[in-house]
């Protein structure tokens, strides 16, 4: 049986906040081996502090230009998703679509208004979600004694889907992605395709407690078998070689 645990009770974080610390004495009880931790991003965010104040950013041409196309959207608030862009993927319908420095594809560049200070301040994802996963879970090993896999999750919209829903955006301490390809099923066919993202998948589950108004920026997730390894959410990007669709 899964079981999901908010972690609840974290203060409103801050810039500099050890945010490690904050999850360990906030834990709903104490951890199990097999344990998976799952931080949403805009807490990382924060705590590393990748905000951007509105009011101190002056808009490019280009920037002012996107903003029209788009249909007057603020173009302070373009100017920090291009800061963010590697390639705009697609602009079109009000919506802005790029490829992040970190090689995501999302809306916006991943930056986002809401959960900050109403709307003044933007926040930017981390630089590195990686690193940021493995931070957390070596804070929540001097915390508790025990290392377990952290997740850090966003919400992304999906093509031909409506609808958001959390992937992971950093991972450390298992394996993102598990291979199933050359087993057999139980009817005897072999599996020549099957890669689950798992990572992402215990993303989605934890999304179901981080509603944006919850007051819940991280769970706990047991009693998935998930596979030890040095994962990483980089795992999760599909090689542009194998991308029919760029």
């Amino acid at each position: 049986m899964i079981q999901l645990a908010p972690v609840a009770g974290i203060p409103e974080v801050t810039p500099g906040d050890a945010l490690g610390e904050l999850i360990g004495r906030a834990l709903p009880g104490p951890l199990h081996r097999g344990d998976v931790l799952v931080v949403a991003q805009k807490v990382v965010s924060k705590a590393e502090g990748r905000l951007v104040r509105l009011d101190t950013v002056t808009p490019s041409e280009f920037a002012v230009s996107v903003a029209r196309t788009l249909g007057g959207k603020d173009a302070r608030l373009i100017e920090v998703i291009l800061g963010e862009t590697k390639r705009i993927v697609r602009m079109d319908h009000g919506v802005l679509i790029v490829e992040t420095h970190q090689g995501f594809v999302c809306a916006n560049g991943g930056v986002d208004l809401s959960n900050v200070d109403g709307g003044t301040t933007a926040s930017l994802l981390p630089l590195d979600a990686d690193g940021s996963a493995a931070h957390i879970a070596g804070a929540v090993e001097t915390a508790t004694g025990l290392h377990i896999p952290v997740i850090i999750s966003d919400t992304f919209g999906r093509p031909w889907r409506e609808g958001l829903v959390d992937v992971a955006i950093g991972v450390h301490g298992m394996v993102a992605l598990r291979d199933h390809r050359h087993q057999s099923d139980p009817h005897g066919y072999t599996l020549r395709a099957t890669v689950l993202a798992e990572a992402d998948q215990l993303a989605a589950a934890a999304g179901l407690l981080f509603r944006k108004n919850s007051g819940v920026p991280a769970c706990i997730i047991r009693g998935f078998d998930y596979q030890e390894g040095e994962g990483a959410a980089q795992h999760l990007l599909r090689n542009p070689e194998h991308d029919l669709f760029r």
